[in-house]
């Protein structure tokens, strides 16, 4: 009985907790001293950044300030998702996410932003079929500049949501409930 409750504390806190982003493993002990939620969430002053998705669709992000626009994706509310396809929290959130997206398929895009390196678009492109994802995911160096911009993300998942006029409504750090995303999601698609 003990060995059960154990096992299910440990499978507990590996799935509510976050991974690790390992891109630049030299630096990430000081960075992660100096760095906290809300330094991940600032952004920095107005810049461009273009991501790539697999899909073939470019996508132009312009942000001013905390304030995040992409080019023609009006009255959208925006999902950035930063995670990768080794991390078990990352995996797990995939299911609520595309139930997300597709409840709220004309008003919500949820855009996951892949922190790999040098990841073929073939092997991402199997990852969305085998786990029927339905969002958009972008890869390629510019993920990790808009990492970057963002404050350096230290841990994955990590997402940010911006309503519709691109302003930060909140952010989630780890694995989180898809109940919760869903109330914060009908406070700001109204």
């Amino acid at each position: 009985m003990k060995q059960i409750s154990f096992i299910i504390i440990l499978m507990s806190i590996l799935v509510f907790s976050g991974c690790e982003n390992h891109k630049n493993n030299t630096d990430n002990t000081k960075k992660a001293k100096n760095s906290t939620v809300a330094k991940q969430t600032k952004l920095n002053n107005s810049n461009q950044i273009t991501l790539h998705s697999v899909d073939g669709n470019d996508l132009t992000l312009i942000k001013d300030g905390n304030n995040l626009k992409i080019k023609g994706m009006k009255n959208k509310v925006i999902l950035l998702d930063f995670f990768a396809t080794w991390c078990p929290p990352c995996k797990a959130e995939i299911p609520h996410l595309v139930n997300l997206q597709k409840k709220y398929k004309n008003k919500l895009q949820v855009i996951s932003v892949l922190l790999e390196n040098n990841k073929p678009d073939s092997e991402i492109k199997s990852f969305i079929k085998y786990n029927s994802i339905n969002y958009i995911i972008t890869n390629g160096p510019n993920n990790y500049k808009l990492s970057s911009m963002m404050g350096e993300v230290q841990n994955i998942p990590f997402m940010i949501l911006y309503n519709k006029k691109g302003n930060i409504v909140t952010h989630y750090l780890g694995a989180i409930p898809e109940e919760m995303i869903n109330s914060d999601l009908e406070k700001v698609i109204k």
